[in-house]
């Protein structure tokens, strides 16, 4: 349950800001069969990985945890 909110955020976030995900992808160095399994839930992403996804995203970890709007 915790990794579909997850992924749920991370995809919001990166749609707002009109990243499409193989660029997400490229950026964070995964690959976009990874990033895919994370958005949609079916692989818990590490604390590292959200701190590298915020980190592009121009965002705080904790935005992605759903603490701040």
């Amino acid at each position: 349950m915790e990794n579909i909110r997850w992924g749920r955020r991370i995809r919001a976030f990166r749609k707002l800001k009109a990243i499409k995900q193989i660029d997400l992808a490229k950026q964070i160095g995964m690959s976009t069969s990874v990033l895919g399994q994370i958005e949609r839930g079916t692989r818990e992403p590490t604390i590292e990985q959200l701190e590298t996804i915020a980190s592009v995203l121009n965002i705080e970890v904790e935005e992605l945890m759903g603490g701040t709007n």
